[in-house]
């Protein structure tokens, strides 16, 4: 019996506003946050809840109550006899639970799953780990966010101290890097034109951030929230986070809030869930890969060629390329290393500017990618992102126009 095929439906995803750490979105459940956003956009887009029979949540910063997940968050939805797993594999958690989620309908376990990224940077828990050995019983302490992104215990340096590994074995330049930021900004510009019409395809905008009942509106986003404009004399004043360095504050993204969702369903199923039944939306190939000890932004290249090896595609044969780009460096590396401009990566913006929530930070730039595809009239897209520990996911898809 053939395996059924994954498939997405157009429009069956959506990513709240980004907002950077301690803004709007600060001091809201994170998982309490996404169910409310969910549950809003599949009443508004006609997706009946008891189509679902799978759920996948990833999430990387613990909230209170989060030892229950997935089960918790889709009663919260509405979906209360939907079980399923809670994934974290850092920054590339939203291509894993999309990994998970299609795996779970091509075994056929599941007909209508739903993958749900959600994270709130902001403050993160405080964790006292017991120790009774310790001098008077004392534990240890660990903030969450802040040590974490200060040391990783196996490389033993911050995540800084990666993209400086990396810029120092490519040989990039501090202006090098500031160029991609100015490109990469020029792009995001554009997903906010007429009235940000990319990014409403997938947005639920005006945001209304819920009050802390989920019973009113607290305030309304128009988008994005704590981006701060760049140029060329802004970056040039900026010095190296590192004496002798290259990579300043300018050339790395800022920590976020927020959430985001993807159906993976049948194609069948996907056609009458889609905004657009005339479009095919198919995860064709993921890639996994982990760099040499401290190189992090370097390990999408091999999560990348695996991705496309599996897809039996070149990178010449890729139409359209989205990267999760923590540091600028991350895309000078992963040019270099194809052959190609990376200029022509990332259109309509990408995790540099708009900031990085971690868990959902991934699915957004899949959802991105899937939206200038179908803006081109199809093609091969390729996502990519490093991810703590040096590691790194890569996904391939394909995006039909039948009408064509």
């Amino acid at each position: 019996m053939a395996q059924p095929t994954p498939a997405i439906p157009h429009g069956g995803y959506w990513s709240s506003p980004f907002v950077k750490w301690q803004g709007a979105l600060a001091g809201h459940h994170a998982l309490r946050l996404a169910a409310h956003t969910a549950r809003a956009v599949l009443a508004a887009r006609g997706v009946p809840l008891e189509a679902i029979d799978h759920g996948v949540l990833g999430t990387t910063v613990p909230q209170r109550g989060a030892f229950y997940g997935l089960p918790w968050l889709m009663g919260m939805i509405g979906a209360e006899r939907v079980a399923g797993p809670t994934l974290a594999q850092a920054c590339a958690t939203g291509v894993r639970i999309l990994a998970s989620a299609s795996d779970e309908i091509a075994a056929g376990r599941a007909t209508c799953a739903l993958a749900i990224a959600a994270d709130r940077v902001s403050n993160g828990p405080h964790l006292l780990y017991p120790d009774p050995r310790g001098p008077g019983g004392a534990g240890a302490h660990e903030h969450w966010v802040l040590d974490n992104f200060e040391r990783d215990p196996f490389a033993g340096c911050a995540m800084v101290d990666t993209a400086e590994n990396v810029a120092r074995r490519l040989g990039a330049t501090r202006e090098e890097q500031h160029e991609v930021v100015l490109v990469r900004a020029e792009q995001y510009a554009q997903a906010l034109a007429d009235d940000r019409a990319f990014q409403r395809r997938f947005m639920p905008l005006p945001f209304a951030v819920p009050d802390g009942r989920f019973e009113g509106v607290a305030e309304t986003l128009e988008g994005d929230a704590g981006i701060y404009p760049t140029s060329a004399e802004k970056l040039a004043r900026l010095a190296p986070v590192r004496e002798g360095g290259t990579v300043t504050l300018g050339a790395q993204t800022h920590p976020a809030d927020g959430n985001a969702g993807m159906i993976v369903t049948t194609p069948e199923r996907a056609r009458d869930l889609s905004r657009r039944p005339e479009i095919a939306i198919t995860p064709l190939a993921f890639g996994q890969a982990r760099e040499e000890r401290g190189f992090m932004p370097a390990a999408p290249i091999a999560a990348a060629r695996r991705a496309l090896e599996r897809a039996g595609l070149r990178i010449e044969q890729v139409d359209a390329i989205k990267s999760h780009n923590p540091f600028a460096i991350n895309d000078l590396a992963f040019a270099r290393a194809f052959g190609i401009d990376w200029r022509r990566m990332n259109a309509f913006g990408s995790s540099l500017i708009y900031g990085h929530p971690q868990a959902p930070t991934a699915l957004r730039g899949v959802i991105e990618l899937i939206e200038e595809l179908v803006e081109r009239g199809g093609g091969m897209g390729l996502f990519q992102g490093c991810a703590a520990g040096d590691s790194a996911m890569a996904v391939v898809l394909r995006v039909e126009d039948r009408r064509a």
